[in-house]
């Protein structure tokens, strides 16, 4: 389980991110990140990370990895830039917006893949609130993670939304896509 302090380093570490691509001033050099890598050991261990940033209550950008395939503060660094300026469903974070936003990270487990038989297999299987699920079908992939379970509590909306958001229609159940789940640690700025 990870600690409050180490949850607080991942916090400062993706507001510093954000703020440095604002500013256009390098505020994670090696001495910074070699100090910060000696007191959090745990950051230097590949992770996967989501990076949400929130305007006053609003997703205002999400994104992150799957799988775990760089150390955890590089995933950090660069899902927390990503989110803020690279997110296709929003215009770049503004220096005034970034004054109102609230971050918060999820880490993931590795996914696992789900083997079903139909829908009402599928629905015995997924447990809403804790499992984020990935859905897979022809190329075509999205991720909703276990918080989007508080917004779509209802399996079928769930699912239907997961599918509009891969590109596909919302019924693609019926195609048996490919699923896998995963959970998370998740905190944010305002709990934190």
């Amino acid at each position: 389980m990870i600690d409050e302090r180490t949850k607080r380093a991942i916090l400062s570490l993706a507001r510093i991110a954000i703020k440095e691509e604002l500013a256009s001033h390098k505020e994670l050099n090696e001495d910074v990140l070699g100090r910060l890598l000696e007191m959090f050991p745990t950051l230097k261990e590949p992770g996967a990370a989501f990076v949400t940033i929130k305007e006053r209550g609003s997703l205002r950008g999400c994104i992150g990895s799957l799988v775990a395939y760089r150390p955890l503060y590089e995933d950090v660094i660069q899902n927390a830039k990503a989110a803020a300026f690279s997110d296709p469903r929003f215009p770049p974070l503004s220096a005034e917006e970034f004054e109102r936003i609230t971050i918060e990270i999820s880490l993931l487990t590795p996914p696992r893949p789900v083997e079903y038989k139909d829908r009402e297999d599928l629905k015995n299987k997924i447990v809403p609130f804790r499992d984020g699920v990935v859905l897979e079908y022809n190329g075509k992939k999205a991720t909703f993670l276990p918080q989007v379970w508080e917004e779509l509590p209802d399996f079928d909306a769930f699912f239907a939304h997961l599918c509009m958001k891969a590109g596909l229609m919302p019924e693609c159940l019926r195609l048996h896509p490919d699923i896998s789940v995963y959970e998370v640690v998740s905190f944010s700025e305002e709990e934190i």
